[in-house]
């Protein structure tokens, strides 16, 4: 194996193992990977190890899902698989464009809005929140807002992907590992683009909090 991709796969290794040991749970994904297709000619994919397999886009490898460091570390010993975050356990992934995302971080800031969040190419943001909520209708509304629940995933850093890498925008220890408050993150996207919930005395945003 070359140089490279042991220390990648070492460097996923120890990514899928921390977020386990912090009650996250992980599932190996397709790594991106060059083949030759010809003579001259070359394929970039992402490979997850099935024969035949038709799918050239990220997705998950036929590995389970696991909840501990110690499993997490043993399914990443022989590929450097992607790091995949399932949603609707731990939490769920509301993913915007790029300039919803930066809205919500320079929004007036409580403390309720702020989570872990991931930036993948594209200029994709994924806010981790508070599992088993829906979007706001506003929200919904907008182009390229997608929520991530029950069977469904997420690329989580730092996993390669068509374009670069995923990084986090806000590491999870900032907040200790905990999801932000989701109708606090939407409310903030949606006060950014003229369509959120304002209370005229003192401008500040206001949401419904999850239950």
């Amino acid at each position: 194996m070359l140089p490279w991709v042991l220390f990648e796969r070492s460097r996923l290794r120890k990514a899928g193992a921390r977020y386990a040991a912090h009650g996250w749970p992980v599932r190996p994904g397709a790594f991106l990977a060059t083949r030759q297709t010809g003579r001259h000619a070359t394929e970039r994919r992402f490979h997850c190890g099935t024969p035949g397999c038709p799918t050239v886009a990220c997705h998950p490898a036929p590995l389970p899902v696991c909840f501990d460091a110690t499993t997490a570390a043993a399914l990443w010993q022989e590929h450097p698989y992607t790091v995949l975050l399932p949603t609707g356990y731990a939490f769920d992934v509301l993913e915007v464009p790029g300039p919803l995302g930066r809205a919500a971080l320079l929004g007036d800031g409580f403390v309720a809005a702020r989570g872990p969040v991931a930036v993948a190419p594209g200029d994709r943001w994924m806010f981790l929140v508070v599992p088993g909520h829906g979007v706001l209708p506003e929200l919904a509304a907008h182009a390229g807002v997608v929520l991530h629940g029950q069977d469904s995933w997420v690329p989580a850093p730092p996993s390669r992907q068509f374009g670069g890498r995923v990084h986090w925008e806000l590491p999870p220890e900032v907040h200790n590992w905990r999801p932000a408050e989701p109708y606090a993150i939407q409310a903030l996207m949606l006060d950014a683009i003229g369509a959120g919930p304002l209370v005229t005395a003192g401008r500040r945003t206001t949401w419904r909090a999850a239950a």
